[in-house]
């Protein structure tokens, strides 16, 4: 047998047995790495916090993460500090950092770069986000993209086919460039 298929082996047995052994205490902790399947296949339950490296084959899920996450859909029931990159990326809270790959979601206060290239969603945003739509509460910073949307903007600015800043009082929607200052 390679090497390679060893290591296949002793991973996918390490991720199928781990929750066996995983106590109610262990739950509450953080831990350094994540590897999942789907969930619940992954070597730690949903309600534990990363801080290091997690890698979702195909769906993952956990509380927090601080570091890096990989995978085809990330989703984490509260916040990411660091870099998310995958096709689908979900953050039922908020995000410090980079997250990237087509859908890119973070419900609460964002930081950084979003760069969903269909559809990027915060409920804030503190930076950046570049994709075809950009949706946002506050927007403190740029939208770039083709549908830009933003139900307020402080020290905010749109450039696309489309943008709108709801509150405005006047030129809510103003195609190609529109700002809030």
């Amino acid at each position: 047998m390679t090497r390679l298929a060893i290591v296949c082996v002793v991973l996918i047995t390490a991720v199928l047995i781990q929750p066996l052994l995983c106590t109610d205490a262990d739950a509450q902790e953080t831990k350094p790495i994540q590897l999942s399947l789907f969930n619940p296949v992954q070597i730690y339950k949903e309600d534990v916090s990363i801080k290091g490296f997690r890698f979702n084959l195909l769906y993952g899920k956990n509380q927090n993460l601080s570091g890096f996450d990989l995978g085809l859909v990330n989703v984490l029931s509260g916040d990411m500090k660091g870099v998310q990159w995958g096709p689908i990326s979900i953050n039922e809270g908020g995000l410090k950092g980079w997250q990237t790959g087509w859908v890119c979601i973070a419900d609460g206060e964002s930081a950084g770069l979003q760069s969903g290239y269909l559809y990027n969603g915060a409920g804030s945003i503190h930076g950046v986000q570049f994709g075809i739509v950009n949706k946002t509460g506050n927007l403190k910073g740029l939208q770039l993209g083709f549908v830009n949307l933003a139900d307020a903007a402080d020290g905010g600015l749109q450039i696309g086919l489309v943008n709108i800043i709801s509150s405005k009082e006047k030129l809510k929607f103003f195609p190609i460039v529109n700002w809030s200052f």
